[in-house]
């Protein structure tokens, strides 16, 4: 038996999402943030790793508010396991853009590994995906969006 039951890995899990939606629909990461450990690691494979709360709070704050990453603003998760040994979950996560107009989906996906710590908060994340893959969805999402916006002209 874990140090945390099922149930609360779940619920806690469910409030990681919700954070995630409301602060990519927001552009205010904080409360993101602010459910890691002071001194949390963040792994992200493309722009390094993060040590601390506040320096996850610094990256993902100006990642996510520069172009396009702002109109990326939805992170549905297909499958999550719950390893309730170690208190870990792994998700596939949908990275997904905005609508640009026509009700195309554009979005790459990622693997997160999960790091729980107890009492509402975690203390690792890690992001696993192909930045290649990931900056060719975002050319495509940006010449889609453009090719729209000229034909709305």
């Amino acid at each position: 038996m874990g140090r945390w039951s099922r149930t609360e890995l779940e619920d806690e899990f469910e409030k990681f999402q919700a954070r995630t939606l409301r602060a990519a629909t927001t552009h205010d990461w904080r409360e993101w943030a602010d459910q890691f450990t002071p001194d949390a690691t963040y792994v992200e494979h493309h722009f390094g790793t993060f040590g601390g709360r506040e320096a996850i709070y610094k990256w993902i704050q100006s990642t996510m508010n520069t172009p396009p990453n702002n109109e990326m603003t939805f992170f549905p998760v297909d499958w999550y396991v719950i390893d309730e040994q170690r208190g870990w979950i792994v998700c596939r996560v949908a990275h997904r853009m905005q609508d640009p107009g026509d009700g195309s989906v554009h979005e790459t996906s990622a693997f997160t590994l999960l790091k729980y710590a107890g009492n509402g908060m975690w203390n690792y994340a890690e992001d696993v995906y192909n930045p290649v893959q990931n900056a060719k969805m975002l050319e495509r999402y940006g010449k889609h969006k453009k090719l729209l916006e000229t034909k709305d002209s």
